[in-house]
C-alpha cells in the first residue's frame, strides 16, 4: 500500500496570509501532446510567433523531460512533485486520490500560503481535477454572446460520424467500445471562429477569470490547459491555411530502431481508433501528410490562444508581476520510428517543450541545455514565490538557471513506461474485450515480434502485466532498461543504448557493442534521481 506523503494539515500549519503585492502571480499553461514542434525549438515549419516571443524574452529549456509519456501519470507527477514510482500512477484508469488521498498538489500548496487558485481547460487529467483540494475558486463559466462548444467537432456531419460509430461499436463489441473505439474523424478544419472549439472558448473563460482574480487582494495561481494538439486535431481553417502541405517535412526516420526492443514501440493504437484511419498496416504518404498538417494547425491555434492570454495580462496591468510557465505533458511521434502517438520511452515521446518568464530573471532569450524534468516545476515555482518546498517533492528547483543558463546542472533525467506494445493506449493492461475487437490482429502482430525477439525468455504474464521500461537521459546517452516492475533491481530482460552524439534520432541500439557504458549507466540509473543532482 502506498502511504500518504504529506497531509493537508501539515501544509495548513505552515499557511500564511499575503497580499497580491507581496507575491508574484502565476500563469500555469499546459499544452496536451505538444512535442517541441515550435519555431523557438528550430522547427522549420511550425508557425508559433507567440510562444517564440515568450521564449525570446524568457528561458527556453532545450532538454526537458516528462516522467511518463502519457497524460494522467505525467500530470499527476508534475502536479504533486512526485515521480510515478511514488504516486503509483502508471496508466489513465486510476485516479491520483485513489492512491494518494493526502498528497499536497502544487496549487493546493499555493492555497495554503495565501494564494487564490483557479483553472480553465485541462490541467490535471480528466477524472483528476481535484476540485475540492487544489482550487479555491470556480472560474468564469460562460461569456455572454459566445456559445459553448459541444460534441467535439464544429461540423454536424462529423459529430454524427462519431455518434454513429459509437452506436456501431457498442452493438458489435459491447462495453469495450467505451474505451475509445467509437470515434469520429481524426481531424477537422471548419471555417469557424476560435471559440467554436474548446481551447479558444476556454481561453476566453481564463481571461475573464484572470480579470476577476487580478482585482482581488490575494496573488493568483491560474491554470490554463489546452487540449490541442491532442487528438482529435480540430482547429479553425485559418490555422490550416498557414501551411502549404507540400512543404511540410515528414519524419526522417520512419523505421524502428535497428536492434531495438520489440516491445519499445506500439501499433499507433490511439490514432487507429479514429474514423478513416486504417486499422492495420501503414497509413500511406497522403494521409500521413494530412495528419501532420492537422497537428501543426492545432499547434498554431494553441499558440494564438497563448498570445491572447498574455496580452490580457498586460491589459490588466499584472504582466510585470506574473510568472508565466508553459509546458507540454509529453512528446508525440508523428510517424517517427513508424509510430503515431505518445507512449514510448524514446526521446521523441519523453522530451517536452518547457519555457518560463519571470519578472526578476537576469538572463533573457538565451536557451539552456541543462537536463530538467517536469517534476522540477513544483519546487521551482515554490522558490520563485517564496514558499517552502514540501518534504515529499522529488524534483529540483531550476531557479539558478534563470540567471545562469550555462551553469553545471544535474547529470540525468528519468522517465518510464510499461510495455507500450502490449498495453492499451491509456497504458492500462490489455483487456479480453480489446482482444476481441479489431485490435486483435494488431495485438497478435506486435506480440509475434516480441516472441520472436525474446525466444525462451517470453512470459506472457510478465510482458503484459509487469514489464516496465526505465529510461535515463544523460548528456550523451539514452539508456532503456526493461525489467520486471515487481523487482526493479532484477536483471533486465532487454537493454537499449543510444548515443546522442552520433545518433540523435535514436536509430540504432548499440547496447551489445558497449557493455562497459551500459554497466556504468545502469549503476547510475539504479542510484536514482537523488544521485543525479
Amino acid at each position: 500500500m502506498i502511504k500518504p506523503l504529506l497531509t493537508l494539515a501539515c501544509v495548513l500549519g505552515l499557511a500564511c496570509t499575503c497580499s497580491a503585492a507581496d507575491k508574484p502571480n502565476v500563469l500555469f499553461i499546459a499544452i496536451d501532446d505538444l512535442r517541441p514542434e515550435l519555431g523557438c525549438y528550430g522547427s522549420e515549419i511550425a508557425v508559433s510567433p507567440n510562444l517564440d516571443a515568450l521564449a525570446k524574452d524568457g528561458l527556453l529549456f532545450n532538454r526537458a523531460y516528462c516522467q511518463q509519456a502519457i497524460c494522467r501519470p505525467s500530470r499527476a507527477s508534475l502536479m504533486t512533485g512526485a515521480r510515478p514510482e511514488t504516486t503509483g500512477l502508471f496508466h489513465n484508469y486510476v485516479s491520483l486520490r485513489e492512491l494518494q488521498p493526502d498528497i499536497v498538489t502544487l496549487p493546493q500548496h499555493f492555497i495554503a500560503h495565501g494564494y487564490e487558485t483557479a483553472y480553465c481547460g485541462k490541467i490535471f487529467h480528466q477524472g483528476d481535477t481535484d476540485e475540492e483540494n487544489s482550487w479555491s475558486r470556480s472560474p468564469v463559466k460562460w461569456i455572454k454572446g459566445i456559445e459553448k462548444p459541444v460534441g467535439g467537432y464544429a461540423l454536424a456531419e462529423n459529430n454524427k460520424i462519431k455518434s454513429d460509430n459509437m452506436k456501431e461499436m457498442l452493438a458489435k463489441y459491447g462495453e469495450a467500445a467505451r474505451r475509445g473505439l467509437g470515434s469520429g474523424p481524426a481531424y477537422e478544419n471548419a471555417d469557424v471562429p476560435d471559440t467554436a472549439y474548446g481551447d479558444g472558448y476556454n481561453t476566453r473563460l481564463a481571461i475573464e477569470t484572470m480579470k476577476q482574480m487580478a482585482k482581488a487582494d490575494k496573488p493568483f495561481f491560474l491554470g490554463l490547459g489546452f487540449k490541442k494538439p491532442h487528438l482529435n486535431w480540430t482547429a479553425p481553417k485559418r490555422y490550416w491555411d498557414l501551411y502549404d502541405p507540400d512543404k511540410i517535412p515528414m519524419a526522417t526516420h520512419s523505421d524502428a530502431p535497428e536492434g531495438g526492443a520489440a516491445m519499445g514501440l506500439h501499433a499507433s493504437f490511439e490514432l487507429r481508433t479514429r474514423a478513416g484511419i486504417p486499422k492495420i498496416g501503414p497509413l500511406g504518404p497522403e494521409l500521413s501528410r494530412t495528419l501532420k498538417h492537422a497537428y501543426l494547425a492545432c499547434v498554431s491555434y494553441v499558440d494564438a490562444q497563448v498570445g491572447l492570454m498574455v496580452r490580457a495580462l498586460e491589459d490588466a496591468g499584472v504582466r510585470d508581476n506574473t510568472i508565466i510557465i508553459v509546458w507540454g505533458d509529453h512528446g508525440w511521434h508523428l510517424g517517427d520510428m513508424g509510430v503515431w502517438g505518445k507512449a514510448t520511452n524514446y526521446e521523441i515521446a519523453t522530451r517536452v517543450p518547457l519555457m518560463i518568464w519571470t519578472p526578476g530573471m537576469k538572463s533573457r532569450g538565451k536557451p539552456t541545455d541543462a537536463l530538467v524534468e517536469l517534476v522540477d516545476m513544483y519546487p521551482t515555482l515554490c522558490e520563485l514565490a517564496g514558499l517552502p518546498i514540501p518534504d515529499h517533492v522529488e524534483g529540483h528547483s531550476f531557479v539558478p538557471l534563470l540567471d545562469d543558463p550555462d551553469r553545471a546542472w544535474k547529470t540525468a533525467a528519468f522517465s518510464q513506461y510499461p510495455n507500450p506494445a502490449l498495453r492499451e493506449w491509456a497504458a492500462n493492461p490489455l483487456s479480453q474485450g480489446m482482444r476481441e475487437t479489431w485490435f486483435g490482429p494488431l495485438i497478435r502482430e506486435v506480440e509475434g515480434r516480441i516472441i520472436e525477439q525474446m525466444g525462451d525468455t517470453w512470459d506472457r504474464e510478465l510482458f503484459e502485466q509487469h514489464l516496465m521500461g526505465y529510461t535515463m537521459r544523460t548528456d550523451r546517452y539514452r539508456l532503456v532498461v526493461w525489467r520486471d516492475h515487481r523487482n526493479p533491481q532484477a536483471d533486465p530482460v532487454f537493454v537499449e543504448l543510444f548515443d546522442h552524439q552520433s545518433d540523435p534520432g535514436e536509430t540504432k541500439n548499440i547496447a551489445s557493442q558497449n557493455p562497459n557504458v551500459v554497466a556504468a549507466l545502469t549503476r547510475q540509473l539504479d542510484a536514482g534521481w537523488k544521485a543525479a543532482l
